[in-house]
């Protein structure tokens, strides 16, 4: 039994004749009631009454038709719903806060795009609270997060933890600091240092480390990439997650590096967090994956669900 055989079944019960069907379908008279001949043979009855002036469902046909357009209504559905999956999937809309670009989102979109030709990846900027409002809202599928314990995020959102690391200095490689194995809070109190804007969390934990006591001159930057850039260019050092410094370009070329902070720190963990999903789109269940299996090969891999 073919899902075509009970469609043109309706439209001969619809039209009332065989060979309107066949027009409306744009079909031949002669396949249509081929097909519908052989949908009675497989069922044993005869579903139409064939006459001169047309055909209509005979006596048997009635009885069945309410579950052949039972059935049809469900294939309709489904097409509808692989079509709305679809037409979802071509664009996946990812929030970060820098962080993770280079550990982890680069590589992603770069091994995802290489896979789904026909699906774009937008990536934008913002702050955590934006993330979470727009994933709720539904302007965003993906986003990316950093926490330290004690943070907490809606609880309508899904959240995989992907990394854990600790706070490290960014700083150049020629800064005199970088000849200390360990960098104290002094040390950077007592130079210019390149903070976050409020609302990331590395300002949150710049001023916990600071205290009433903070540097003289301070830089705010837009999340990790800028402060990256600008301990760059020399404008001084940073507090970021060890994983935002590991593998950064900016440390790959030698132009900056790391080292481990002085204290009593938190860990930061980077998460992955969507909403909830009764269907997830296959595309962004594929970017899902490949965002977690980078996450298993890094070195600071702490993959975790939880709702």
């Amino acid at each position: 039994m073919r899902i075509e055989q009970l469609e043109y079944l309706a439209a001969v019960v619809d039209h009332g004749s065989l060979r309107r069907a066949s027009e409306q379908l744009h079909v031949s008279q002669s396949a249509l009631s081929t097909a519908v001949r052989s949908l009675e043979r497989e069922l044993g009855v005869s579903l139409l009454e064939r006459h001169r002036s047309g055909a209509r469902a005979s006596q048997e046909g009635r009885d069945l038709l309410p579950l052949m357009t039972e059935i049809l209504v469900g294939v309709a559905q489904l097409k509808a719903a692989a079509a709305d999956q679809t037409q979802a999937s071509l664009t996946i809309r990812v929030g970060t806060v820098h962080a993770g670009t280079s550990a982890l989102l680069v590589p992603a979109v770069r091994q995802f795009g290489a896979a789904h030709r026909t699906t774009t990846v937008d990536v934008a900027t913002m702050l955590q609270s934006e993330i979470h409002d727009r994933l709720i809202e539904g302007r965003l599928e993906l986003g990316l997060i950093n926490l330290i314990p004690g943070d907490d995020i809606p609880g309508t959102l899904v959240a995989t933890t992907l990394l854990r690391g600790r706070p490290a200095v960014c700083l150049r490689t020629d800064d005199p600091l970088a000849a200390k194995d360990r960098i104290t809070v002094d040390d950077l109190r007592a130079r210019p240092f390149v903070s976050s804007r409020p609302g990331y969390l590395m300002h949150r934990l710049a001023q916990r480390l600071f205290g009433p006591a903070q540097p003289a001159e301070t830089f705010s930057a837009d999340g990790a990439e800028m402060a990256k850039l600008l301990v760059a260019n020399g404008a001084g050092p940073s507090v970021l997650p060890d994983y935002s410094i590991a593998g950064d370009p900016l440390e790959q070329a030698g132009i900056i590096t790391s080292r481990p902070l002085v204290g009593d720190l938190p860990s930061v963990s980077m998460l992955l967090v969507r909403r909830q999903f009764d269907r997830l789109p296959l595309a962004i269940a594929d970017f899902e994956k490949t965002i977690v299996e980078l996450a298993r090969a890094h070195p600071q891999s702490h993959v975790r669900s939880a709702a």
